[in-house]
């Protein structure tokens, strides 16, 4: 069983920072390709961005250029550097990653982008 807890979280003026992270237990994740996913208030959860077991990032059009996605793979960990923040930024992001055919979410953590 995978567990995946987020943290790092807050409110954060425009043109702020934040840097989530993302801790995996249960299996070592280093072979698998994790997620950062959002979902704002009434909107569908969106990919932000994805990283390959060796670093590889890709991103969604939204987080180009602003937002960094990284890992520790020998501490389980996934991270999200997410500067020039928006308030069209607010949302809950979500750690994820597939297992297979199973899917595993974490709870979640509130960003908000607001003066």
């Amino acid at each position: 069983q995978v567990q995946l807890v987020e943290s790092g979280g807050g409110l954060v003026q425009p043109g702020g920072s934040l840097r989530l992270s993302c801790a995996a237990s249960g299996s070592r994740l280093i072979i698998y390709t994790m997620d950062w996913y959002r979902q704002a208030p009434g909107k569908e959860r969106e990919l932000v961005a994805t990283i390959t077991p060796i670093g590889v990032p890709t991103y969604a059009d939204p987080a180009k250029g602003r937002f960094t996605i990284s890992r520790d793979n020998a501490k389980n960990l996934v991270y999200l550097q997410m500067n020039s923040l928006k308030p069209e930024d607010t949302a809950v992001f979500y750690c994820h990653v597939r297992l297979g055919s199973k899917e595993y979410w974490g709870q979640g953590t509130q960003v908000t982008v607001s003066s």
